[in-house]
């Protein structure tokens, strides 16, 4: 019988994926991967492909995009096919789109998951994970164009009195990873334009590296400091926290490095 198995890799290296997904893996006929959509640092195709004996084949966004999957469902036409993603695998809607696409095609579908930079960077905060708002991305300024999505996202959640997360936009063909210092660049800069004292050198920010890995990097303080902090190695992560319950703001000084005042700030 025809069938695509999405499989979550994890966030960082190649002991990350499940033992489920380790023995859906090694049943596989045919096995593909991206890494387009998350860095993973520590992950090595050859010692992936010598613990399960089975042959992995990258494939890009535009076989997944343009091409709408043709690849995966021509192999799954002639078997179990195992699709390799990192994080959780139906976090990217591109993955969701391939899904409905394969089962529209009559090629069963199930999904094994994995842990994801939603979960784990929250969690390593020690912000709550239901007082998060609505998350967004923070993308690359290309040729002076700033969105300003990210900064009413940050400024509507704000409102609401909600923490919010912020990805940091990655074009993994090029190798290039958005920084937090770069990201804090950009909105300081659209704070010039919009002048509502949503982000300013005194604003409270997490910054989250390498989140999932044996050394994450976690560090709270006001932008004024932060922007200059050594997060080293992506990927990087920013949050920006609303309303602070006393055991948060007891985490962010404890576990991230925050201002003692911070605890001033709970309610």
């Amino acid at each position: 019988m025809s069938e695509l198995v999405f499989i979550g890799l994890g966030l960082y290296d190649e002991k990350d994926i499940s033992l489920r997904g380790l023995e859906e893996l090694k049943d596989a006929d045919t096995v593909f991967a991206e890494f387009y959509t998350s860095l993973m640092p520590g992950f090595s195709i050859r010692k992936l492909e010598e613990m399960t004996g089975k042959a992995v084949k990258l494939v890009s966004r535009r076989a997944l995009e343009e091409d709408e999957g043709q690849q995966l469902f021509e192999a799954a036409k002639k078997g179990k096919v195992a699709f390799l993603v990192p994080g959780d695998p139906l976090i990217a809607t591109t993955h969701v789109d391939l899904r409905i696409s394969a089962e529209k095609r009559g090629i069963k579908t199930r999904v094994i998951h994995g842990a994801s930079a939603v979960s784990a960077v929250r969690g390593i905060s020690g912000l709550q994970n239901y007082k998060f708002g609505k998350a967004v991305t923070i993308p690359f300024s290309e040729q002076g164009f700033v969105s300003e999505t990210p900064y009413m996202v940050i400024m509507e959640n704000r409102d609401r009195g909600l923490h919010t997360m912020c990805y940091l936009d990655i074009t993994a063909e090029e190798q290039r990873y958005l920084t937090v210092k770069e990201a804090l660049q950009t909105l300081l800069e659209l704070e010039k334009q919009k002048k509502e004292k949503i982000i300013t050198p005194r604003t409270l920010v997490i910054g989250v590296a390498m989140a999932g890995s044996p050394e994450p990097t976690v560090k709270a303080g006001y932008i004024e400091e932060v922007i200059n902090y050594d997060f080293g190695a992506p990927p990087h992560t920013l949050i920006f926290p609303g309303k602070l319950h006393f055991m948060e703001a007891e985490a962010l000084v404890t576990l991230a490095g925050a201002p003692e005042e911070v605890r001033e700030m709970a309610e």
